[in-house]
């Protein structure tokens, strides 16, 4: 027999070591002692023969739960409220990314448009109005044999002011003068066509003058020119005119002709046109 020092209950359960109300260890009795309050602890209702197990007390740390993390046995936490919202990050993160490029890339592609504009130079057919049929131009003393008939021109920006450097403006004409003669040598109509301004007026060697439709009608292909060359060219500026003035030296079999001309130009649609031109025969 045992009993509680704390509730002075007595068991006869020889197998219980601690009270079952209060925990406290139990305390041997002798035979014979005063028996108050015996209490013996019954098996489970509906098992009467069931084996008594001996009491153990609860171990409050092993089987505390903080609130809100019970969970039934035999229930499994749901995944798809995770699932759900992770996707529905990824997706803004990706709607969010788009908004992004859409502001951004429009912006860039102005930017490389305009600095692209800014550095363009036209491959552009240039033609010699001042020149007749049998002038020539190239760079000095350059042979004839070119071919530029499939040169394609590159887009020039048609907003764009007209240049105000006189050395600039000096070099982009003498390119023109050089293709202007090149394209009067092979007859080029279609570089003549782009070069010459629809509202040009020149003047040939013997005095003539002539409208962009009738030059570029009667033009023929000159094959006697061996080489050519500019000499004294100089531009005066005026706004968005320019007038470029030099000579034409040409070789033709052997004999040399020099030529001195004036050329007017205007900037339209962001590049040169001839407007006019006046050549005359230098005895």
């Amino acid at each position: 027999m045992k009993r509680c020092p704390t509730c002075n209950k007595t068991f006869t359960d020889q197998n219980l070591s601690f009270c079952i109300d209060d925990g406290t260890p139990l305390l041997a009795v002798a035979e014979g002692a005063d028996e108050t309050t015996v209490v013996s602890p019954h098996p489970p209702i509906g098992d009467q023969n069931a084996e008594t197990k001996p009491y153990e007390p609860r171990d409050w740390q092993r089987d505390y739960q903080p609130p809100g993390s019970f969970q039934p046995a035999g229930t499994k936490r749901r995944v798809w409220p995770w699932v759900v919202g992770i996707g529905g990050a990824f997706l803004l993160g990706i709607v969010g990314l788009g908004i992004v490029l859409a502001l951004m890339v429009p912006k860039m592609v102005r930017n490389n448009a305009n600095t692209s504009n800014a550095n363009t130079i036209a491959e552009q057919p240039n033609s010699n109005g001042n020149t007749n049929a049998n002038a020539g131009a190239a760079t000095p003393d350059s042979n004839v044999n070119i071919n530029s008939a499939n040169e394609n021109a590159v887009t020039i920006d048609e907003a764009s002011p007209a240049p105000t450097d006189t050395a600039e403006v000096l070099s982009d004409l003498t390119e023109i003068e050089n293709e202007w003669t090149v394209a009067n040598i092979n007859a080029d109509k279609s570089k003549l066509a782009y070069i010459l301004a629809d509202d040009y007026v020149g003047s040939t060697n013997d005095g003539k003058s002539q409208g962009k439709a009738e030059y570029i009608r009667t033009i023929e292909r000159d094959t006697t020119i061996e080489k050519w060359a500019f000499e004294d060219l100089n531009v005066a500026l005026r706004g968005d005119r320019a007038t470029l003035t030099g000579r034409i030296r040409i070789q033709i079999k052997g004999q040399e002709l020099v030529f001195n001309f004036t050329d007017k130009f205007v900037w339209r649609d962001g590049r040169w046109q001839a407007v006019g031109s006046e050549v005359t025969q230098q005895q």
